[in-house]
């Protein structure tokens, strides 16, 4: 998600800036860290490299090791120089072309984008706004053929529609979005699903392709498990709590094994206007989860929007959705199985016994990290047979130790504090309700959790925490070490046995991020890992097919870093572990979203998110960003054109796989 603070009010409510929403008394990451890793205990002990007091150079300490890491690093490429301006970059030998771009028709009946006479019945038909997930999902087992699917997570009017922005008396306002403005925002949101091909060594999109599919705010789906139906969930326009219009704020995702499309649904609480009375049975609830926020203008058009209208609206939002790419015509599901929060993605692996595990981040400050086990195993030779296996299983919720261990805690009705005294009547009100259910279990309340990636070549997971500055001194712990944590950092956590499906296991710090070269930050990156090889704000990554880590980020900026924001590669094993090198980088005011690989690991497709949302604190720049005046107009560099999220596809030059 956009962790940049914004000039103008957009649509999208930043989480990292709001207040947080967690009052509960549980315990934080930051003072189980702190607890742990005491300066005599790293000085001795094996995570000298991931347990660096703040107040101790990082680089002084490392320096005096014997370890140097350059030349047993996983990755070979020429490092990408770290810096800021109106295009991307990536590392010398690479071609990073633009695959799809905003407005980019998906049919044969798609009209050209025309940015100054937009239509919700366009956008329909083209591809949506804000790229955030991406997932590759192969066609007849081909790394050269597939289809893509992508999250649109949420929209920027200023950036997108011309005439909002009005300047008057050096004062900058944003006019209010008109009803048409707002239904071209319903269909820019949801997801895509695009066949692609690789012609002559080029990634082309296959317009028309018969899996070619826009999926939107107002399309219908089934809400599936165990709050389904239930009274919570009813509303004036479905008396049977099973049915909804739409999709919103899909920030990341994730593909089963059976080649399913997961669609993560985070900050729903924006969209949502009205008011609530102090009294109402939903007000504890939606306070819970910051909502109604309000900073969409949908409630001004469409009561399902309006709480004071739908009150239950809202509780058929927050999950995870699941997507069958194979047919165009299938009815999505919400799996409400897998609960209800702030989604940051839905990664999977299956586990040694078959049943499939998926990791859930809850991204907000002082929020938790969850995992699903699924409670039927997967058969590989029998799609249909996976079909349905979201809707049962057991949701846990992670519980950090001091001393390097953890537990996962299952959030099961009547189990523990889950019960009707608490206000938990069945399952229903447990995934209904998840944030409330895992305050009561006492887990770990986290510094923003987002993309969880299980790895299956060293049987590790790899938790990234963006930020938050909200921590104050007295609430660090173990594994959130960092008071006023700006940058963020990566947790490894190792499953008990090695099977993801296990309900203990042990944690250490891969990575705490930021600039290694000011003493305070508290950054753990090795000693040979380069000013432009470290970052801030840990935000999606990926696992290749050599089992190595790729991290993108979101929230890096002039301000911030002195860097855009872009991806990097990891080491996480051996002398070149917490070695970081810089491959891509992104234009001004964008976010690096995506990323991910075809399995031969020679494409790896990428998503630049909000280009131009910024550019007041670039001296290239120094003012506003907006339609009219914007700071890149990347992708197309075309006056007549706007500034265009897009999908960017990477290749070795002369083929081959990518950084070996």
């Amino acid at each position: 998600m956009n962790d940049q603070t914004p000039i103008f009010k957009t649509s999208q409510l930043e989480a990292a800036d709001a207040e947080p929403r967690n009052m509960s008394a549980n315990p934080t990451m930051g003072e189980l860290i702190s607890a742990r890793f005491s300066r005599r205990g790293f000085l001795k002990g094996s995570l000298a490299v991931s347990a660096i007091a703040a107040t101790v150079s990082p680089l002084a300490i490392l320096t005096a090791g014997d370890a140097k890491a350059a030349g047993n690093s996983a990755f070979s490429f020429t490092e990408v120089e770290a810096g800021i301006d109106e295009t991307h970059h990536v590392a010398e030998g690479y071609d990073a072309d633009v695959l799809l771009r905003w407005g980019d028709g998906l049919f044969a009946d798609a009209p050209e984008f025309d940015p100054a006479n937009q239509s919700a019945a366009a956008q329909a038909r083209q591809f949506g706004y804000n790229n955030d997930y991406v997932g590759y999902i192969p066609l007849d087992g081909s790394d050269e053929h597939g289809l893509l699917v992508v999250n649109h997570e949420y929209t920027n009017p200023h950036l997108m529609f011309p005439g909002l922005v009005t300047l008057a008396e050096g004062e900058i306002t944003m006019n209010p979005l008109s009803k048409e403005q707002v239904d071209i925002e319903l269909m820019a949101h949801g997801g895509t699903i695009v066949e692609i091909r690789k012609v002559d060594g080029k990634w082309q999109v296959v317009k028309d392709g018969q899996y070619n599919r826009r999926i939107t705010a107002e399309t219908e789906m089934l809400l599936t498990g165990p709050a389904a139906g239930h009274d919570r969930l009813k509303t004036n326009a479905d008396a049977t709590g099973t049915k909804v219009f739409g999709t919103i704020n899909n920030c990341a995702g994730g593909v089963t094994p059976w080649g399913t499309y997961i669609m993560a649904e985070e900050n729903i609480h924006g969209y949502f206007g009205g008011e609530l009375p102090a009294d109402h049975p939903e007000a504890a609830n939606y306070d819970r989860l910051g909502l109604p926020e309000g900073s969409y203008e949908w409630a001004n058009f469409y009561d399902r929007f309006d709480v004071s209208k739908e009150p239950n609206e809202p509780n058929r939002f927050g999950y995870i959705v699941e997507v069958d790419p194979m047919d165009p015509n299938s009815v999505p599901k919400k799996r409400t199985a897998l609960g209800r929060f702030k989604h940051e993605g839905a990664e999977s692996i299956v586990s040694k016994d078959g049943r499939v595990v998926f990791y859930l981040g809850d991204d907000e400050r002082f929020d938790y990290v969850y995992k699903f086990v699924t409670a039927g195993t997967y058969n590989p030779d029998d799609r249909a047979a996976n079909m349905d296996l979201l809707d049962e299983g057991t949701l846990y919720v992670a519980k950090f130790a001091e001393d390097g261990s953890m537990e996962w805690m299952p959030l099961v009705h009547g189990q523990g504090p889950l019960t009707e005294e608490n206000g938990f009547a069945s399952q229903a009100d447990v995934v209904i309700e998840t944030r409330r259910a895992a305050d009561l279990l006492g887990a770990t309340k986290m510094d923003r959790p987002e993309d969880i990636e299980p790895n299956g070549s060293n049987g590790k997971v790899y938790v990234m925490l963006t930020n938050n500055t909200r921590r104050e001194a007295d609430q660090v712990d173990a594994a959130n070490p960092t008071a006023k944590n700006a940058f963020g950092h990566i947790i490894e956590i190792a499953e008990t046995g090695g099977d993801f499906a296990a309900e203990t296991g042990t944690w250490e710090i891969l990575l705490k991020c930021g600039d290694p070269s000011i003493a305070e930050v508290g950054a753990t990156f090795s000693t040979d890992t380069t000013a432009n090889g470290w970052f801030g704000m840990p935000d999606n990554c990926a696992v290749d097919s050599d089992g190595r880590l790729w991290v993108s980020t979101d929230g890096n900026s002039p301000s911030a870093t002195g860097r855009t924001d872009g991806l990097w590669a990891v080491d996480t094993e051996g002398d070149a572990r917490a070695t970081s090198k810089l491959f891509f980088r992104v234009p001004v005011g964008a976010e690096m979203c995506g990323p991910v690989f075809t399995d031969d690991g020679e494409t790896l497709f990428l998503a630049v998110q909000h280009p131009g949302d910024g550019g007041d604190d670039w001296e290239g720049f120094g003012r506003p960003s907006y339609y009219e005046d914007l700071s890149t107009r990347w992708p197309d560099f075309d006056d007549a054109m706007p500034v265009r999220p897009s999908v960017v596809v990477v290749t070795k030059q002369g083929g081959g796989k990518i950084a070996v």
